[in-house]
């Protein structure tokens, strides 16, 4: 993927500055809607459930009719969707953008809270991965583990993360912030100092 702005033109994200390109875009797993995935389920049944409880306490004469179940189930299936929607806007709409600058990510909490925050590639030092367990290497997630001049950054529930890891460090590459040996190059444009084992870590990944 890759999206320029022109003066005037068509913008990717709202921030993205006239000469910036985007280069990749990455979201997290799916996985990370399973509390939501889970309520709504639970909420599907609401209506179903009740319909149940009137039948087995109401004579045979006060059943509720056809039209009622579905009736109730329409609704239970209006409600599931309502209690769902925030977790997949915050799912959806938590993105992590690469540009041939920086590397964004926004956090959207619910329907009224989002957080950004920018990072220039620069700053970056390293790139790493982990999968840990069972359930992130049978459904394919992981975290990813940015060294950065500001801190550490932690992505966690990342799709794929190996793949995510190999086109950053890529990306990286092509804009002179890591340079052929591996080693990350300084805000000046010159490699730092790294030593064998931080090397031999590196490569391993």
């Amino acid at each position: 993927m890759s999206k320029k702005a022109s003066n005037g033109g068509h913008k990717y994200f709202a921030d993205q500055m006239d000469d910036e390109e985007v280069l990749f875009v990455f979201r997290k797993h799916p996985v990370v809607m399973r509390k939501g995935l889970i309520i709504s389920m639970l909420a599907l049944l609401i209506g179903p459930l009740y319909t149940l409880a009137l039948t087995y306490s109401r004579p045979p004469e006060q059943y509720p009719s056809t039209q009622f179940f579905f009736t109730s189930l329409l609704i239970s299936f209006v409600l599931s969707a309502v209690i769902f929607f925030p977790f997949w806007i915050g799912w959806f709409y938590s993105v992590f953008i690469v540009t041939d600058q920086r590397l964004i990510q926004i956090t959207q909490k619910g329907l009224f809270h989002r957080a950004v925050v920018d990072i220039g590639l620069p700053q970056i030092q390293m790139v790493n991965y982990e999968i840990a367990g069972l359930q992130e290497t049978l459904l394919g997630f992981g975290t990813i583990m940015m060294q950065t001049y500001l801190g550490d950054l932690i992505i966690h529930d990342v799709h794929h993360p190996a793949k995510i890891q190999k086109k950053l460090l890529g990306i990286l590459r092509e804009q002179g912030v890591l340079t052929a040996n591996n080693y990350p190059a300084s805000p000046g444009g010159q490699p730092t100092n790294q030593s064998d084992d931080e090397e031999f870590d590196e490569a391993e990944v």
